[in-house]
């Protein structure tokens, strides 16, 4: 029973990094309505931001190891910030009302470049973070077993939770909340209604990349590596499970996201790690089936 109780606290930490992707994935899609391929590679390139910043600051600079983390996370942020508002002004906008499958070939070809960016950077060799925060914390212990997560792990969760809070709030309460959802809903009737449609979708383009940001930030501290393949495979993930989640809604796109993250973790407790992968995809598009079908069949009712 303990070891069950392992893997549902092994979820969590990956359901939360999950959710957090999920979410930024879902408030920019929701204005997009475009499949983007370069989420994950953005992931990937702040976790990888993060790591060699945090290096050169440590060795090169000589800070101190909490200084180091705030100055590579403040210039992860920065970068993140960056690349989606060039996204969204030199690639999003003026594909946007095109074919799309110009946004979904643009944007692996913009997750190639920020693969290879980050390659480049760490001149294909794995940098490693230091472990830090690894005291386990124990929920339970039987017969010499013990069901533990890190402190790391229940900082990363912390923070996941409140970032979501705090973004859930800000679309159900603000003004910009409101003024994304008119935007998602009917773009052209928000612009009749004075709606600065241009400026929402840069917002929620960054906003997204930032949680990108975080989530590749909290990834690097945790794992003190992430690699350059890495964006692919999440962001696919991430792809798969917004749209079970549906992109109109980034908190049940997170909700969704971290149900992912647990069964997943159960499934690596319990069957073999190689196929993990190619089972979840299965699972995630004969959810998809599902969900197209009785679309299809409320329609035609």
């Amino acid at each position: 029973m303990l070891y069950f109780v392992q893997q549902v606290l092994n979820g969590l930490h990956s359901g939360a990094l999950y959710a957090l992707l999920a979410f930024g994935y879902a408030l920019t899609n929701g204005i997009l309505h475009r499949t983007n391929l370069a989420y994950g590679a953005l992931f990937a390139f702040c976790g990888q931001t993060m790591i060699l910043a945090a290096v050169f600051g440590y060795q090169i600079l000589w800070l101190t190891l909490p200084a180091t983390i705030l100055f590579a996370a403040a210039l992860t942020f920065v970068y993140a910030a960056l690349a989606s508002h060039l996204l969204a002004r030199f690639l999003f906008e003026p594909l946007a009302d095109r074919s799309p499958n110009a946004i979904a070939a643009a944007t692996l070809g913009v997750a190639l470049v920020l693969t290879e960016l980050a390659r480049i950077s760490a001149n294909t060799h794995d940098v490693w973070l230091q472990p830090m925060l690894g005291t386990p914390v124990v929920f339970a212990e039987a017969n010499g077993f013990k069901a533990t997560l890190t402190v790391i792990q229940l900082v990363n969760c912390a923070v996941v939770a409140l970032s979501l809070v705090a973004g859930s709030f800000a679309l159900a309460r603000t003004r910009f909340g409101r003024l994304w959802r008119a935007v998602s809903d009917d773009p052209h009737a928000a612009a009749i209604c004075g709606t600065n449609v241009r400026k929402v979708f840069r917002i929620a383009v960054v906003a997204g990349g930032l949680c990108a940001a975080l989530a590749g930030i909290l990834a690097a501290l945790y794992y003190g590596n992430l690699g350059f393949g890495a964006g692919l495979i999440y962001g696919l993930k991430v792809l798969f499970i917004t749209a079970v989640g549906g992109y109109l809604s980034p908190t049940r796109a997170a909700g969704g996201a971290a149900a992912y993250g647990l069964v997943e973790s159960l499934w690596t407790g319990y069957f073999s790690v190689e196929w993990r992968d190619a089972w979840m995809f299965l699972f995630l598009v004969a959810i998809l089936v599902l969900v197209g079908a009785g679309r299809d069949d409320r329609r035609t009712i």
